[in-house]
C-alpha cells in the first residue's frame, strides 16, 4: 500500500513539474522609481508668502499638458533648455525605523536635483499619483 501510495505522490511531482511553464517576473510598481516627465523648457521662482514658508521654482516642461506646472523646493533651477526630466521616488527613512517617499526632478546630463513639493499648488492632484 505504501508502495502504492509513493509511486502516485512521484508521478504527481513529475506531472506537476513539467506542466509548469518558466514564467516571466513582472516589474511591480513599487521597483518603477524614475519617470519621464517631459523636456525642461523653463521656470519661474516664486517668493515666500510669509517668514518661515519654503522658496518656490514652478518647472515647465514639455508635457505640461500631462503634469501641468511641477513645483520644487529651491530659488534658482540650473536645468538648460532641452534637457529630459525624470522624477524620481526615494525611501527616506530619516534616521528611524518608519520613512516616506520622497521625490525629486532630475536630468540625465548632470547630478542636480530638487525635491518636489507633495501638492502643486496650481492642481489638488498629488505628485504620488503619477506613478
Amino acid at each position: 500500500m505504501k508502495g502504492i501510495i509513493g509511486f502516485t505522490f512521484v508521478c504527481f511531482l513529475i506531472m506537476s513539474c513539467s506542466l509548469t511553464k518558466p514564467s516571466m517576473i513582472q516589474e511591480d510598481e513599487l521597483l518603477l522609481t524614475r519617470k519621464y516627465i517631459g523636456n525642461f523648457i523653463e521656470y519661474f521662482h516664486t517668493e515666500p508668502k510669509s517668514f518661515g514658508d519654503p522658496h518656490l521654482i514652478w518647472i515647465k516642461t514639455s508635457l505640461e499638458g500631462t503634469y501641468g506646472r511641477i513645483t520644487a523646493y529651491s530659488k534658482t533651477c540650473k536645468f538648460q533648455p532641452g534637457e529630459r526630466l525624470y522624477i524620481r521616488r526615494v525611501y527616506d527613512q530619516k534616521g528611524g525605523v518608519w520613512g516616506d517617499w520622497v521625490y525629486q526632478i532630475e536630468s540625465d546630463n548632470d547630478n542636480t536635483n530638487y525635491r518636489l513639493s507633495q501638492f502643486p499648488y496650481a492642481d489638488t492632484t498629488l505628485v504620488q499619483t503619477w506613478f
